[in-house]
């Protein structure tokens, strides 16, 4: 027979799961330091998330378990068991659900496809089961010094191709370049470079019939003069400058570097 206390305890967990189940809880996002956002301001415009911005032009509440320097695995081993783990509501459904990652995956030697892929549609199907709307994005094919190369080509198709297998909606950043937007690294985007990958990210949205609220740009407000362009222009060139020569010293070291096998 079980106790009236037990019944209790039964009844009380089935109602958190049920309300769990009914709960929307606006944008949760995965990924690497793109996602997570942090960094130096931009004429007075703070460097947020891409995401971030996303979920406030839509007006949804956001959770994210992006970390600096992550990996398609880290997502899988890492920031999915943080969400189960400390997640108030971890049977709650999101709106959104956003995953941008692969970056630090294509820029590493020990760069896999098939490894990136396997752990990209792992992690694209845990919101796949927990969001209305999944979001993914493309990585640019002018990244990094040295470049990544064809590497990103093979990147980008394995992300479209899980994308289009699991319904996700796809952010194309192929083309994503220009000093204003990327930093010298040529990787991460400047706090403008976010602000334009979430209007990206709304335009794509919009036409799948979620229409953003607001605009990030009309949240904004910037003032700059002569002196400020000038002295960011040197500062980008002087960071660009040294980028070029270490990407050339490691371009150099790497082709005297014997090869394997």
């Amino acid at each position: 027979m079980i106790s009236d206390k037990a019944t209790i305890i039964t009844v009380a967990t089935l109602a958190r799961l049920v309300a769990d189940r009914d709960c929307r809880l606006g944008v949760l996002a995965f990924g690497d330091s793109i996602t997570n956002g942090g960094g130096e301001l931009q004429w007075g415009v703070a460097l947020q998330s891409w995401a971030l911005w996303v979920a406030r032009a839509l007006g949804l509440p956001f959770t994210s378990y992006a970390t600096d320097g992550a990996r398609a695995r880290d997502v899988v081993t890492r920031q999915i068991p943080a969400f189960e783990r400390v997640g108030a509501h971890p049977g709650a459904r999101y709106e959104l659900g956003c995953l941008y990652i692969g970056v630090n995956d294509v820029r590493a030697e020990d760069w896999s496809r098939g490894g990136f892929e396997a752990d990209f549609r792992i992690a694209l199907q845990f919101l796949r089961q927990r969001c209305d709307r999944l979001l993914t994005i493309t990585a640019p094919v002018d990244l990094g010094r040295p470049r990544a190369g064809g590497k990103v080509g093979e990147l980008n198709a394995a992300i479209e191709r899980a994308a289009g297998e699991l319904g996700a909606l796809v952010v194309d950043l192929t083309a994503f370049r220009a000093r204003n937007l990327v930093m010298a690294d040529h990787v991460h985007p400047t706090a403008f470079g976010q602000i334009a990958i979430a209007e990206r990210a709304l335009s794509v949205l919009a036409r799948d019939g979620l229409p953003a609220r607001v605009q990030p740009r009309s949240l904004i407000e910037y003032e700059t003069r002569w002196l400020t362009r000038l002295r960011w222009d040197a500062t980008y060139a002087y960071r660009n400058a040294k980028q070029s020569v270490r990407a050339a010293i490691v371009s150099l070291v790497a082709t005297g570097r014997p090869r394997q096998g």
